[in-house]
């Protein structure tokens, strides 16, 4: 299972959290940016329906694939 961590830092003249190099919109305040990445990550945690899912790969090949909607990441927020 994967584990996303998401990081509170200062970020273009406020604050923003930051995961896997990523950094969400930028907030005035710091307690702002915690409550907001507090929001996505328990919304990374919720699951879904099982999804038909279907891709063509950089050789021309078509792939048809089933995408478990309980396989989600674990979460953290570190603030």
């Amino acid at each position: 299972m994967a584990h996303l961590v998401y990081e509170i830092v200062e970020h273009d003249g406020g604050w923003a959290y930051r995961v896997d190099g990523s950094y969400s919109e930028t907030f005035r305040s710091r307690d702002a940016a915690v409550a907001a990445a507090k929001r996505a990550a328990g919304g990374q945690r919720v699951g879904g329906e099982d999804e038909g899912i279907s891709y063509e790969d950089s050789q021309g090949h078509w792939h048809f694939e089933v995408s478990d909607g309980g396989d989600r990441p674990s979460t953290e927020v570190k603030s």
